[in-house]
């Protein structure tokens, strides 16, 4: 009895979804700079769009919502002309990006989630790298999702107390609050001066005190801003934009200061990390200990921190993911070895920022899990007197 029910109730929820689910096609949508063609066999309707090849160029669908509400948005496309990438705006706000795998045919892909309004809503989709055909767009209304499984305890077990405040107020909102933050405090006094509301949160960079980068004559005031910042009640998060340990290539196109680059340095993570005694090893643990004393000048005024280094890594984009995920894991251990045992470091709270499960460090050494996000600024406005 208790399987025909559960049957019959998710068998009612998928009619819900289906009855729910929003399909629009792209010769309905509104053109700007596109046009409708029918050259290309396999769409539906009567059409797709083509002709995106200035950065302009685009198509707006008017999207109806019987409520405010998160759908997954799919794009039936034809990448016929290799990979490329479209932005996707929702209501002229900011953009993001969906990637288009090279097709021989149309097909769909995932475009995220969305947020729509009650009543009607705007969608384009907007040209960015161009040279492709849209055939539909739909939208599913969003199951709900399970609630999350977070940890009540840090892993650092010797954590200060105004350290596991802070960590148990981050839970107390989970859920429930959005907290507004800036990277910078110069951009953050910005805000409070033009808006009246300081962020709650301010990030600093520890960039200017990699070695590396001071052995070309680089000074930071990013521990002073923090401290400042905190002062005011403000919560402050910390990165470190790590300027590669040797190895800089300094040229023109990849000068000294771009060091935290894959492309401006030849410096081997997966390398340095096989020998302890080699000299990259070494390097390594010395640029770890040149930031443990500006994480101890925090610590010595009583200010946790959320603490967020090897960011991004999975992109590849920065030398400490640059070999895949087992060294910048491995990394990961190191700095929280070092920087916990060693240096008595216990105002951390360990930010991983990377949600993808092969790049995960393990729950003995990550405290909360993140995720960049850009917007690329589309229907963006800036605040001026």
């Amino acid at each position: 009895m208790l399987v025909s029910r559960l049957k019959i109730a998710l068998s009612c929820f998928a009619a819900i979804v289906a009855a729910q689910k929003i399909t629009l096609e792209a010769e309905d949508a509104t053109p700007s700079g596109t046009t409708v063609d029918t050259a290309v066999a396999g769409y539906s309707g009567t059409g797709y769009a083509t002709g995106f090849d200035e950065s302009a160029d685009k198509i707006t669908f008017t999207v109806s919502s019987d409520s405010v509400k998160l759908y997954d948005l799919s794009i039936r496309y034809a990448g016929i002309y290799g990979e490329k990438r479209t932005y996707v705006v929702v209501n002229g706000g900011a953009s993001s990006e969906v990637y288009f795998p090279a097709t021989d045919a149309f097909t769909d892909v995932s475009a995220g989630q969305v947020l729509l309004n009650e009543g009607a809503n705007t969608l384009d989709i907007v040209s960015n790298w161009g040279w492709y055909l849209i055939d539909s767009i739909t939208l599913t209304p969003s199951p709900p999702r399970a609630p999350h499984s977070i940890s009540s305890s840090l892993v650092n077990s010797k954590a200060s107390s105004k350290t596991v405040a802070l960590y148990r107020y981050l839970i107390s909102i989970y859920g429930e609050k959005i907290l507004s933050g800036q990277q910078d405090l110069s951009w953050a006094n910005w805000i409070a001066e033009r808006v009246g509301k300081t962020p709650a949160l301010v990030s600093v960079d520890l960039m200017d005190y990699s070695p590396s980068r001071v052995e070309h004559g680089t000074t930071s005031t990013a521990i002073e801003d923090a401290i400042s910042h905190a002062k005011k009640g403000g919560i402050i998060s910390v990165l470190w934009h790590w300027n590669a340990p040797t190895g800089l290539y300094d040229t023109e196109e990849n000068p000294w200061w771009s060091g935290f680059y894959t492309r401006a340095t030849d410096f081997d993570i997966a390398a340095a990390l096989a020998d302890t005694t080699n000299a990259n090893y070494t390097l390594l643990i010395r640029d770890i200990d040149a930031i443990a004393v500006q994480l101890k000048r925090l610590q010595d005024a009583d200010i946790p921190v959320l603490f967020r280094p090897l960011h991004e890594a999975e992109g590849g984009w920065f030398w400490w993911g640059a070999k895949g995920a087992e060294p910048a894991k491995k990394l990961w251990g190191i700095l929280y070895e070092r920087l916990t045992d060693y240096h008595r470091l216990n105002n951390l709270v360990w930010v991983w920022n990377s949600v993808l499960p092969d790049w995960y460090p393990g729950d003995e050494t990550v405290d909360i899990l993140s995720a960049d996000v850009y917007a690329q600024g589309h229907g963006v406005s800036v605040i001026s007197k």
